[in-house]
């Protein structure tokens, strides 16, 4: 399983993210631009000491990304998702696609994926701040394959 991450322009989220996937032995995939520089302080303070231990990818383009994935699903976390995370089936080899956090993906990565899953919220509310979702999302994905760190399969 994987993280990517569609052309993050928030420094602190990405950071945060990198954490998550460093505690949670998950590798990210970067599909640039970003939005920032990677080697921003932002980035390096939320991440911490934590940076050195993540698998990160770079890529350059959606395209690059395309073409760099063997046989591994892309699910989208989207608030138009028509999936709840919960109810949804993941599979070790997915990758968990997040998008932009001012404007999320365009349509054709979201044509692209094969699932788009979102996290149930109350009434009103629009959306969470990309890393919890980010974290939301990977913790249920990880309990369901059996991949979660220190945690034999269900």
């Amino acid at each position: 399983m994987r993280l990517a991450l569609y052309q993050p322009d928030i420094p602190q989220n990405t950071g945060t993210i990198l954490r998550l996937a460093a505690c949670l032995a998950l590798p990210v995939d970067i599909i640039e631009p970003c939005g920032f520089l990677l080697d921003d302080r932002r980035l390096r303070r939320s991440g911490m000491d934590y940076l050195a231990g993540v698998v990160m990818m770079r890529h350059h383009s959606w395209q690059e990304f395309l073409a760099s994935r063997r046989d591994q699903r892309v699910v989208l976390l989207t608030t138009c998702g028509n999936l709840s995370h919960l109810d949804f089936a993941y599979d070790r080899d997915d990758i968990l696609l997040l998008g932009r956090e001012s404007g999320g993906v365009p349509p054709e990565v979201h044509s692209a994926a094969a699932a788009g899953v979102r996290v149930p919220m109350a009434a009103g509310s629009r959306s969470l701040n990309v890393a919890v979702a980010a974290a939301i999302v990977a913790g249920e994905a990880l309990r369901q394959t059996g991949l979660f760190p220190g945690r034999a399969a269900p």
